[in-house]
C-alpha cells in the first residue's frame, strides 16, 4: 500500500493510544484542560499496549539468567525472546547483537568504550551531546569533528573529503544521526553509510530521533551499528539498545565487570596475599550487559516494535506527515515566527520542528504555553549546543545552555522552543499549539513570569 493511498484511508490515521491523553492540567487563567504533550523528542508518552503488556507481565517477574525457579525461566525466556523481536524489528543481521543499555547515551559510550586502540572518529558538529561527547573520553582516540553541511550532498561529500584525508589508514568510525533532535530533518543515512565503507571506516546511527518514526533496517540502511532509547520509542522503562557487528564488541573489554558478564571466574594459586582472579569473559552480549538486566525495560522496548509493526508505518508516517504539515503552514502565517532549518523548508523530517519568535525570549514563550494553554514543548538548546549556535548565528561563546537561561521575559537569549510529536498526538494538540502561538504573538501573555531556580515560571498574581 503506497503513502498516498494510506493518507487517503482516514481509518487508519487516528492516534496510537498513549498513557496521559485524558490528563487535566491548571492553567493561571482559571480552569482546567487536556494536557497536550507535545514534547515527544525528549520522552515520548508510554503507549497503552506497552503499559498494557508490562502490567501482565509484572506478577511474574523473576531473576534473569540466575534462577531454577519457573518465574525466573520464564523472565529469561522473556528476556531472550524481546532480544530477538528488537533483532527482528531492526532487520539485524544473522551475526549481530542486539545488547541492551539504559539509553541511547549509554549505548555511544558502551560503543567508545570497545573501539580499537587508535580508532579515529568522524562525527558532525550537528550532533546531539549523545553522540557528540563519548568519544573524548579515549585518550587513544582521535577525534574529527565536521562542520554543519547545508544540504544532504555536501553532508556526504564533507565526509567522504574527511576520510579520505585521514592518515594513518586504521580503524575508523563515522557517527551520524538519523534524524535531527532539532529540526527533525531526515540525513542522508544510507548515502553517508556508503561513503564510511568506501574509504575503509564503520558507521554508527544514532537512531533516537529516527526509529519512533520510520522503520530502520541496518541491513538496508547498511549501518554498523544502531543506537537508540526505550523512552523515544513510547517505552519509557530506562532501557536503550545497541544493536550491530560484533567483532569489536566481543574484542574489547566488558563495559562493565560483573555476575552475568563472566562466564568463569577461578582464584589463581599463590602466597598469602598474592595471586589475584582469572575471568573467561562472555563472548555474546551478556559480555557487556553485567549486573541484573532491566527486563521489564527490554520487554517494554520488544512491545512497542511489535505495536508499531502492527499499526504499520506507512500508516503512521502518512499521519504524522500530515501534521507536520499543519504545523509547518500554521507558523508560516505567523511572520514573527522563524522555523530553524539545516537543509531548507523542503527538507524531508519527523514530528520535530524547533523556532524562535521575534521579540520574545523563548524560556517565557514555552512557558506561557505551559501556564495559559496547558501545552507541553521544549526550550533551550537541546542538548545540541554547537548545532543550535549554528542555526542562530551566534558566536561560539555566546551565552546559553540547555533549559531556560537567566534572561528576563522579551529579552533575546541563545535558546529555542522545540515542538514535537508523533503516533499519539492528537490533531486537536496540534490546532491548540497554533492557536496559541498565534494569539501570543499578537495579543501578548495574559500572565506575568519571572526566572526562578533556572527557568521561566508563571508569577504568583497577573499583575
Amino acid at each position: 500500500m503506497s503513502v498516498a493511498t494510506v493518507a487517503a484511508d482516514r481509518s487508519v490515521c487516528s492516534p496510537l493510544p498513549v498513557l496521559g491523553r485524558d490528563v487535566r492540567v491548571p492553567l493561571v487563567t482559571g480552569g482546567e484542560v487536556d494536557y497536550a504533550a507535545l514534547d515527544y523528542a525528549a520522552s515520548a508518552p508510554a503507549l497503552q499496549r506497552v503499559w498494557d503488556d508490562v502490567a501482565a507481565y509484572a506478577p511474574y517477574y523473576g531473576s534473569v539468567h540466575r534462577g531454577a525457579g519457573y518465574l525466573s525461566q520464564l523472565s529469561t525466556d522473556l528476556f531472550e525472546n524481546s532480544r530477538r523481536t528488537i533483532a527482528d524489528f531492526l532487520g539485524c543481521r544473522a551475526d549481530d547483537q542486539v545488547v541492551f543499555t539504559r539509553s541511547t547515551t549509554d549505548s555511544l559510550n558502551l560503543l567508545a568504550a570497545a573501539l580499537p586502540q587508535g580508532t579515529r572518529v568522524f562525527v558532525f558538529e550537528t550532533e546531539h551531546h549523545a553522540s557528540l561527547l563519548p568519544w573524548e573520553q579515549r585518550a587513544d582516540v582521535e577525534v574529527t569533528y565536521l562542520n554543519a553541511p547545508r544540504t544532504p550532498r555536501q553532508a556526504v561529500d564533507g565526509l567522504e573529503k574527511a576520510l579520505a584525508e585521514r592518515e594513518p589508514y586504521g580503524p575508523a568510525l563515522v557517527c551520524v544521526t538519523g534524524a535531527s533532535n532539532v529540526t527533525g530533518e531526515l540525513w542522508p543515512v544510507r548515502e553517508l553509510a556508503a561513503a564510511a565503507h568506501a574509504h575503509g571506516a564503520r558507521i554508527v546511527l544514532d537512531a533516537a530521533q529516527l526509529v519512533p518514526h520510520h522503520p530502520v533496517d541496518l541491513a538496508e540502511l547498511d549501518v554498523d551499528w544502531v543506537a537508540f532509547s526505550g523512552h523515544k520509542l513510547y517505552a519509557p522503562f530506562g532501557s536503550g539498545v545497541l544493536a550491530g557487528r560484533a567483532d569489536w564488541l566481543r574484542e574489547a573489554a566488558p563495559y562493565l565487570a560483573g555476575g552475568g558478564a563472566s562466564r568463569k571466574v577461578t582464584r589463581r594459586v599463590g602466597g598469602e596475599g598474592a595471586g589475584g582472579v582469572d575471568v573467561e569473559w562472555h563472548t555474546t552480549a551478556a559480555r557487556h550487559e553485567a549486573g541484573s538486566p532491566n527486563v521489564i525495560g527490554a520487554y517494554a522496548i520488544a512491545s512497542a516494535c511489535k505495536a508499531l509493526s502492527e499499526a504499520g508505518f506507512p500508516a503512521l508516517i502518512a499521519r504524522e506527515q500530515e501534521l507536520i504539515e499543519r504545523v509547518r503552514t500554521g507558523l508560516a502565517e505567523v511572520p514573527q515566527v522563524q522555523v530553524l532549518s539545516l537543509f531548507g523548508a523542503d527538507a524531508a523530517r519527523v514530528g520535530v520542528l524547533s523556532f524562535v519568535v521575534e521579540g520574545w525570549n523563548s524560556s517565557h514563550f514555552a512557558a506561557a504555553l505551559s501556564a495559559e494553554y496547558g501545552i507541553g514543548v521544549r526550550d533551550g538548546l537541546f542538548c545540541a549546543h554547537p548545532l543550535v549556535r549554528t542555526l542562530l548565528g551566534s558566536e561560539p561563546q555566546d551565552p546559553g545552555e540547555c533549559g531556560a537561561p537567566e534572561a528576563a521575559p522579551g529579552e533575546r537569549s541563545l535558546n529555542a522552543i522545540r515542538v514535537s510529536f508523533g503516533a499519539g498526538t492528537p490533531q486537536e494538540h496540534v490546532d491548540r499549539f497554533l492557536r496559541a502561538v498565534k494569539e501570543l504573538v499578537t495579543d501578548g501573555a495574559r500572565w506575568n513570569y519571572h526566572t526562578e531556580d533556572g527557568r521561566c515560571v508563571p508569577a504568583r498574581s497577573a499583575d
